[in-house]
């Protein structure tokens, strides 16, 4: 349930440079914290799209007279697809190309995506667009964590990466405040209107004023200065030089990390699963909040969005807080305290997931929801840790990229699985809160049961690598 703009690049870690070696001079930090502002600025524009698209839910629901697995499948799979097939060769231009202007075509792509969305005219299309801004969100983050670990010295790293996470939290906040007070500005227009010959439905503005501040931010990134690589020329490069095309194409796919992953499959799997079946539920539940709200209770968006924001910004923040001061606490007292920490937080996290579809209020069931968001990321801190510590050193990017595209990929599915399960299971649209209880009660206890499955095989390996000095 960790929550990060995207993996890390799909390098080999590179090993201490050798005595005497020159090291290029470390950049300007006034530099590097310009650069860390627009990076902020551009990934919270990502998330915020996402937040607010989410919101949207009911209305392109009513719009396009979709069954709620439609609607659950453009809610999420449609962002992702892509994100599957070009996710990866995307990350891998941030190796090869200066990061500046990667990052600037990446949010440049974002935007302009999602202001054409505004301008579908069909489901399809709809569909089509959200292909595209999976996309173009792709090298975000690998370009992100790439350019600031070039820019800032290691003690500075834990300080950029945590205010990076900034960008995820208020996007969340404010795209679910701010999109609510949208959505009641257009109602208040006529229920369609024309542009450029085309006719479109009243939320679709929204769509098409969040995507030009895309085009902002991609300007922005061209003032950026290029860090120069930090990495040592005699690393062990990803593909040997003289490599053949076969192999050199398969450095794009992440199979590398696969391989690395099944030399320990009985450390890693159990991890694997448990961050993959939570994220089914921890990501799909935000895309569903607003229509079980309104089917549930009767409340508008705007009113969602009013209580919502405030909950879901404090929750957040506190879980950072006290997530990472809980699993120092563990970690001071067991060899396993990354996993240990994560399996109770884990156990907590299932338990209002499971209740907040059967508050008698919209109050509590959006209280119980804040919750799951405080222990969600208050969870994220330890799972990361987990995989750094155990992780191989010359393939930790790969683990690391492959462990967080398990989250990604099937965060995403989880809005098709619950709106599948409604139309499947449940069969009544407005008895949505059976399909968050089915969903929530299956997948996050095998979610909290492999994390605890994971303890024992952690602490293991743990003991092992401190037994080679490791």
């Amino acid at each position: 349930m960790a929550i990060a703009p995207s993996a890390q690049p799909i390098v080999a870690e590179q090993e201490e440079p050798a005595a005497g070696a020159a090291s290029p001079p470390w950049p300007s930090e006034k530099a590097g914290f310009y650069a860390l502002f627009v990076i902020i600025f551009s990934t919270f524009l990502n998330f915020f799209d996402t937040t607010v698209f989410a919101m949207l839910a009911e209305r392109i629901k009513a719009s396009f007279a979709l069954s709620d697995s439609a609607l659950g499948f453009v809610l999420g799979p449609a962002s992702i697809v892509a994100f599957v097939f070009v996710g990866i060769p995307l990350a891998r231009l941030v190796d090869l190309y200066p990061r500046k202007f990667v990052l600037s075509a990446s949010i440049a792509t974002l935007g302009t995506i999602t202001a054409l969305g505004g301008l579908a005219q069909s489901f399809g299309q709809l569909v089509g667009s959200r292909l595209f801004v999976g996309a173009g969100g792709a090298a975000n983050g690998p370009g992100s964590y790439s350019m600031m670990a070039d820019y800032f010295r290691p003690m500075r790293i834990p300080l950029v990466f945590a205010l990076m996470q900034l960008s995820y939290t208020l996007a969340n906040a404010l795209g679910t405040w701010g999109g609510g007070r949208m959505i009641a500005w257009t109602d208040t227009l006529p229920a369609t209107s024309s542009f450029a010959g085309l006719t479109i439905f009243s939320w679709q503005w929204i769509l098409i004023i969040i995507g030009v501040p895309g085009l902002v931010a991609s300007l922005m990134f061209l003032t950026v200065k290029e860090p120069p690589r930090r990495n040592p020329a005699q690393g062990e490069p990803l593909v040997p030089a003289g490599a053949p095309l076969g192999r050199r194409l398969l450095a794009f796919t992440g199979l590398d990390a696969l391989k690395a992953i099944n030399t320990r499959g009985a450390v890693y799997w159990p991890l694997f699963i448990a961050l993959a079946m939570s994220a089914i539920e921890s990501q799909g539940l935000p895309a569903w909040r607003v229509p079980f709200v309104a089917r549930t209770y009767g409340w508008s968006e705007a009113e969602i969005g009013n209580l919502l924001a405030p909950l879901l910004l404090t929750a957040s923040l506190l879980g950072l807080l006290m997530g990472g001061i809980f699993v120092s606490w563990m970690n001071k007292r067991h060899k396993d305290g990354n996993i240990r920490a994560t399996a109770i937080i884990f156990s907590c996290t299932t338990v209002f997931a499971i209740a907040a579809p059967l508050m008698p209020s919209g109050e509590l069931a959006l209280g119980c929801m804040a919750m799951t968001a405080f222990f969600g990321l208050a969870g994220a801190p330890a799972q990361n840790a987990a995989i750094q510590r155990i992780a191989p050193n010359a393939m930790r990017g790969q683990v690391t990229a492959l462990y967080l595209f398990m989250y990604t990929f099937f965060g995403a599915m989880g809005s098709f699985v619950i709106g599948t399960v409604s139309d499947v299971i449940v069969g009544d649209p407005d008895k949505l809160w059976e399909a968050l209880l089915i969903v929530a009660a299956v997948f996050m206890p095998i979610a909290t049961f492999s994390m605890w499955r994971a303890i024992r095989p952690y602490r293991e390996e743990v003991e092992r690598l401190e037994a080679q000095g490791l």
